[in-house]
């Protein structure tokens, strides 16, 4: 804060100008000689703010009401100052509901409910658990899907009275939610891996499967078990001899066009559809090496998608037009290659100070999203549980955060989920699930230096303060996803054992509220 003016306080100022106005024709001050005396008592004042705040170095107190005074004398909150409050708000989530899934189709338990009660030890328990969960643009419905193959729609308002109403009780978990209340629960008898929201279209969520199936569109609006619209991939040959049949590990919407569809198969292509010209994809993109894709992103211009994959690479596809663009290639090609590859694992050899410390190895990219905040900022998470920011305006890794192995605290290597993370979405936290412990993760990735995630940042800076710091939130169970609400933050996580647990600020009442 060294040299840093600070502007004079309102009140002064007015005193200031009130006096100046108190003077004769030939600029004598008017009024008693005591009077005389303020104008100079003000301006000494006035330097005195100006010599404070010249002060590099201010104690914790200090440096809050300054930081307070500030605001509210420019009436905004900054960057800078909203940097400061975020860790005060990482600290302040608990858990204060959890859901089983124990619920019911035509009077008996659902397949997830089953699952959930009666499977053994002994099965590879990565079979169960939540895989997917969204938020619908306004956050009224939470969608989410089980491994099981169980499609809910849940009413938010619901579970998040039900989480208050059970966090101020002396039992704060809730076992089970008020299934009526529930806006759709089908159970379709086949594993799910993704579900998402038709971003400008909220009457439908579409779901799809590693197994294959297609991408299932269903109409929330309708009573039925059946989707309103399959859609299909086409059957080709690939250089291996393997074909597409359909099985997508992650889908996408396009926020400017309802009719446009997007969704990553197993076999390294990223299909694209125009759901006015029929149910077969209109464009293929291809990583060219046939790389399982895990996750993908798509810009809010709709220009550029972004792909991760199980060898540790992130592609990039050009869609508006240029040497290696696939915007104006013909819907005959079989494939449209990537604008550009980088593999990560390479870009963290960049880092002298991670490479100085332990050998890097490639690891399989879980996940992939971009900060809603900040655009540029393009989250990863790995399978070893190791977490980071991607710039995309220069294309190196600017945050990691590295939690430390399963062994080296004597724990077993735990068994194999797909995590997927959220960001909250004015603040640049990234929220995921740890994958050795039972909790989650709120990283701050703001974006510059200051961030404790930043590959630069320095704890001996006069200016880091000691808030800024990342946090773990133990839970109850271990978490396999998160989903953060688009306007109060609450975070919604999914679990290996099929629960919902809602993460928020524990409500405080009063023995006169009661």
């Amino acid at each position: 804060m060294a040299g840093k003016l600070w502007r004079i306080p309102i009140h002064t100022r007015a005193l200031t100008n009130t006096r100046r106005k108190q003077r004769n024709v030939n600029g004598e001050v008017l009024g008693s000689s005591k009077s005389l005396d303020r104008p100079s008592q003000t301006r000494q004042k006035v330097a005195t703010l100006l010599q404070c705040s010249r002060v590099s170095r201010f104690t914790d107190s200090e440096w809050g009401g300054w930081r307070r005074d500030t605001v509210e004398l420019e009436g905004r909150l900054g960057q800078n100052y909203r940097h400061d409050m975020a860790g005060l708000l990482m600290k302040s989530y608990s858990e204060i509901g959890s859901f089983a899934h124990l619920y019911h189709n035509h009077g008996h338990p659902c397949q997830t409910h089953i699952d959930t009660i009666v499977h053994s030890p002994l099965v590879d328990s990565s079979k169960y658990g939540i895989s997917g969960l969204e938020f619908d643009n306004k956050g009224y419905y939470l969608a989410s899907v089980s491994k099981s193959g169980c499609l809910t729609i849940h009413d938010f308002e619901t579970l998040y009275c039900l989480s208050n109403n059970a966090s101020s009780s002396s039992s704060p978990q809730c076992s089970t939610e008020i299934e009526n209340k529930h806006i759709m629960h089908l159970s379709l008898n086949k594993q799910l891996d993704v579900v998402r929201w038709n971003i400008t279209n909220q009457d439908e969520v579409g779901c799809a499967s590693t197994k294959g199936g297609g991408i299932l569109i269903f109409d929330i609006g309708y009573i039925s078990s059946e989707p309103v619209e399959i859609l299909r991939a086409k059957y080709t040959v690939t250089d291996h001899g393997s074909g597409r049949l359909g099985a997508f590990s992650d889908i996408l919407f396009s926020s400017n066009d309802s009719s446009k569809v997007l969704a990553a198969d197993t076999n390294g292509w990223i299909s694209i559809w125009d759901r006015r010209t029929g149910i077969f994809p209109c464009l293929n993109l291809t990583t060219i090496s046939h790389d399982f894709l895990n996750s993908i992103q798509i810009d809010s211009e709709d220009q550029t998608v972004f792909g991760a994959g199980v060898n540790g690479m992130i592609y990039i596809w050009d869609l508006r037009g240029g040497r290696t663009s696939v915007g104006f290639c013909s819907n005959r090609e079989i494939s449209n290659p990537p604008f550009t590859a980088l593999k990560l694992a390479s870009e963290f050899d960049k880092i002298g100070s991670l490479k100085a410390q332990s050998e890097i190895a490639p690891s399989e990219i879980h996940s992939i999203l971009l900060d809603p905040s900040c655009p540029h900022q393009l989250a990863f998470h790995l399978d070893d549980g190791w977490s980071g920011v991607l710039d995309l305006y220069n294309l190196s890794v600017t945050h990691l955060h590295c939690p430390p192995p399963p062994w080296l605290s004597g724990a077993s290597s735990p068994v194999y989920h797909r995590r997927k993370a959220s960001w909250l979405l004015s603040y640049s936290i990234y929220v995921v699930g740890s994958a050795t412990e039972n909790g989650i993760y709120l990283l701050d990735f703001f974006p510059d230096a200051t961030s404790p995630s930043h590959v630069d940042f320095d704890e001996n800076r006069n200016d880091q303060r000691g808030c800024r710091q990342n946090s773990f939130l133990p839970l109850s169970e271990g978490i396999t996803l998160c989903a953060t609400h688009p306007l109060n933050g609450t975070i919604i996580a999914g679990t290996k054992d099929a629960s919902l647990l809602v993460l928020s600020q524990k409500s405080m009442a009063s023995a006169d509220d009661c």
